[in-house]
């Protein structure tokens, strides 16, 4: 049986994180101290207790989910690991996927993207922007109603997440002047998302610019198995070009529903294994590709449960 690992992003965050897999297994121990110790505060804690607030700040909860998918990765990887043909992320999630393909170490894995959630609210404090979900089908593309909604102020597409979902992302009226316009045009619901800034947007330069030095002293490997793109829906092997994807992923979309339906090619009849908490990108893969087998990955019955198929 394949194994296509997959790695979720800021959203899937909740207090008691954790908490079991700390409980139950060393290995998972380990891994929530090594970035405790690596950040020099208690991450752990805040995973395990909240408040739900703070665990939701940009730098809290994207180290937070780092640490969680890499604490869930210490205890399968021996054996899991010789099945995984592939692995992907969704935003911050493709960073734990780096971390689980060996191109990071954990502790650097964590002082980066600490950074980049850093990065990101520093960027929406200077350059105020928002997001919103744009649901169901549109009679017009979402790109053209991004233009001309820019009129009022900056806004693109940030997350093609599956066909009756998308993100934009931007400045604060062109974001609702595009809403508004998205409704006309069919969608069912547009709801504005409660985050710190206009992420996978040009607003987002100043961040990625900063990041481009950090990812640089972070040094990348060769991964273990292909990492695939948010950027550009294909499978990543080497270094220099994950860190310039990495970067670009800052002000691009999140190109999940095309990435999705790649691996699903590229890997046919694979178990696409969630390894977060939730299960959002499962229901985002079972709606992009149906037939796909998705298998969640979050909890320590979870683990249980893929270690027995995997035997």
């Amino acid at each position: 049986m394949d194994i296509v690992l997959l790695f979720p992003g800021q959203g899937s965050q909740k207090p008691g994180m954790g908490k079991d897999l700390h409980d139950a297994f060393p290995a998972a121990r380990a891994a929530f101290e090594r970035v405790d110790a690596a950040l020099g505060v208690s991450l752990s804690r805040l995973c395990f207790e909240g408040p739900a607030d703070e665990l939701t700040l940009t730098h809290n909860a994207q180290p937070a989910l780092l640490a969680h998918g890499a604490a869930l990765w210490a205890v399968v990887r021996d054996r899991v690991g010789p099945r995984v043909r592939a692995a992907a992320g969704h935003s911050l999630g493709e960073f734990t996927a780096y971390h689980a393909a060996g191109s990071i170490e954990l502790p650097g894995a964590a002082r980066l993207v600490r950074r980049r959630g850093e990065l990101m609210y520093r960027n929406g404090v200077e350059r105020p922007g928002t997001m919103a979900a744009i649901i169901g089908e549109l009679q017009r593309p979402i790109e053209e109603i991004c233009r001309e909604a820019s009129a009022a102020g900056e806004v693109v597409p940030a997350n093609y997440n599956d066909a009756m979902q998308i993100v934009i992302s931007g400045e604060v009226a062109g974001v609702q002047q595009a809403m508004a316009l998205a409704k006309a045009a069919g969608a069912r619901r547009a709801l504005p998302l409660p985050v710190s800034g206009a992420f996978h947007s040009p607003l987002m330069a100043p961040a990625a610019d900063a990041l481009r030095v950090a990812i640089a002293d972070a040094t990348l490997a060769p991964p273990r198995f292909p990492v695939w793109s948010n950027v550009t829906e294909q499978p990543v092997t080497d270094p220099t070009e994950a860190a310039a994807l990495l970067v670009r992923q800052l002000t691009s979309p999140v190109r999940w529903a095309g990435e999705v339906r790649a691996l699903a090619a590229a890997h046919p009849g694979a178990l696409f294994v969630e390894m977060g908490p939730g299960a959002v990108l499962s229901g985002l893969v079972k709606r992009i590709v149906p037939a796909v087998r998705t298998q969640t990955c979050g909890t320590a019955a979870e683990v249980e449960q893929l270690m027995e198929l995997a035997a």
